[in-house]
Formats: structure tokens, sequence, C-alpha cells
């Protein structure tokens, strides 16, 4: 899954793609470096990130989606609004990525439900200016785990067919480096519970901070890719549904080394 984002403030190619020539353009050029399936997005989830209005953010990413389907290129829709992801799967989009897994909007499960697109549901547990102080757990993949389930189960009594839901642990929200590692090593306890997992490390904050400079500084964005392989490789092999990253050829050409060899899965 390669990443799309409109935004003039994501954490890593925020102001990038804010053109709508542009931004096609891009998406083109990752499908062409082999991502399956672009992900669109007009609102930053970054920690501490301010809210845009929904009509703000529809108006970033429609005009995109337009334009990507037109083209061919296979799409999802990164929002946690009900109406932005109508709007877009109505443009041509084809998968809701919730990051909020259904509850920042309540009518979110009504318009899956509806399209019967496959919905992916994020681990969450608020908005990005208050994910950090919620980042408490009695143990991290045990408690990721069954909020999952409490998603999953709250969108199939909504309606929502099972076999179209799509689980992330969500990697970054409202948790601590110590989390997404416990996370990363344990990806089979999700795996295990029967639904395809996405795996979204792609640059984040706790790479750079895994990596820092001998005074503390942690390594720049454009300088953790080796770093997002390796978790992106070892997400495949443990048998991960999908990765969401930025550089989607470097990921393909590792992921192609790793089938290659012919390895099974890794142990849990």
């Amino acid at each position: 899954m390669g990443i799309l984002n409109v935004t003039p403030d994501s954490f890593s190619d925020g102001g990038r793609f804010t053109d709508v020539a542009a931004a096609i353009d891009h998406g083109i050029a990752l499908q062409q470096a082999g991502a399956d399936m672009v992900d669109v997005g007009g609102e930053s989830t970054r920690p501490g990130a301010e809210r845009v209005d929904a009509e703000t953010e529809a108006a970033r990413v429609v005009p995109v989606i337009t334009g990507l389907a037109a083209a061919g290129v296979r799409m999802s829709i990164d929002t946690t609004r009900a109406a932005v992801a109508a709007a877009a799967l109505a443009a041509g989009a084809t998968v809701i990525n919730d990051v909020s897994g259904g509850l920042a909007d309540p009518s979110m499960a009504a318009v899956a439900a509806e399209a019967g697109c496959p919905w992916i549901l994020m681990h969450w547990r608020g908005h990005s200016r208050d994910m950090v102080e919620l980042a408490v757990y009695r143990d991290v993949v045990t408690d990721v785990r069954d909020e999952l389930c409490e998603r999953v189960e709250a969108a199939v009594a909504a309606g929502v067919d099972p076999g179209r839901i799509i689980l992330d642990p969500g990697l970054g929200f409202a948790k601590r480096a110590e989390h997404n590692w416990a996370l990363t090593a344990h990806l089979d306890v999700l795996i295990e519970l029967g639904f395809p997992v996405l795996f979204a490390a792609s640059r984040k904050t706790y790479l750079g901070r895994l990596l820092a400079a001998p005074d503390g500084t942690p390594r720049p964005v454009d300088e953790r890719e080796a770093a997002t392989l390796a978790t992106s490789v070892l997400a495949v092999a443990a048998g991960a549904w999908g990765v969401r990253v930025h550089d989607v050829r470097a990921t393909a050409d590792a992921i192609a080394v790793w089938r290659a060899t012919g390895s099974p899965r890794l142990a849990s």
C-alpha cells in the first residue's frame, strides 16, 4: 500500500502533493513502482496534529481520487469521517482505511456496510492531539487484541461483512516505542484472529529514535527507509496481509528478496 498524503502537514510528505496534478502523478508512480493500492489521505494524523473540517478534507482527496480512478489506480481512502469516505468511494476509492476503527464517526459502519467494501479497522484511542497521554497499557499486545476485537464486534453488529474487515495494530497511535516493538514482535497474536492484518511503520518516530545520533537527535524522517524496510519484511514474514509504506519500490524489492528464499513464516 503506497502512501499519498494530500495534506500540508503530514510528518513525512506534508506539502509535497497538495497540487492535484502532482498528487495524481505520484499516485500513478506508486502503482508503477509496485503498489497494489494507493492510500489517499486528506487529514494529517501525526501526533499533535490539529483537525481540519470535513469539507476541506473532502476537497483535498476527491479530485485526486477521481483522477487516479480514471488512470486505473486502485485506492483506499484514509479518513475517520463517514461523509468523506462516502464521497471518496463515489469518486472511485474501493477500500476505507479508518485509523479510528470506527470510533471517531459512528456513521462509518453504515457507509462500509452499504458499500460492501473492505474496511481497515485500526487500533485507536483518541485523536492526534490526545494520543500521547492515552498510551497506557497493562499488556499492550493483549490490550490491542481485545480492543480490536471489540471494534470487530461493533462493525459486524452494524451490518459489516466480517469477511471485509482488515485489522491494523495502530503503530504510533497512542503507542510508545516499546509498545510498537512489542506489537511487531507479536504480530502473530493479531494474525491468529483470522482477519487480514495491515502493518504501517513507515518512517515513524520510533524508528528515528532507535537510530538516533550519539547526542540523542532522532534520525531524520527521510533517513529511516532501511529501518522501514526491515520492519516491512518482518511483518510480511510473520503473515501480514499488507504493508503501508512511502517507498514502494524499495519495499517491493525487499519483499521479492525474502520471497525468493522460499522462507516460511517466522516462528511465533
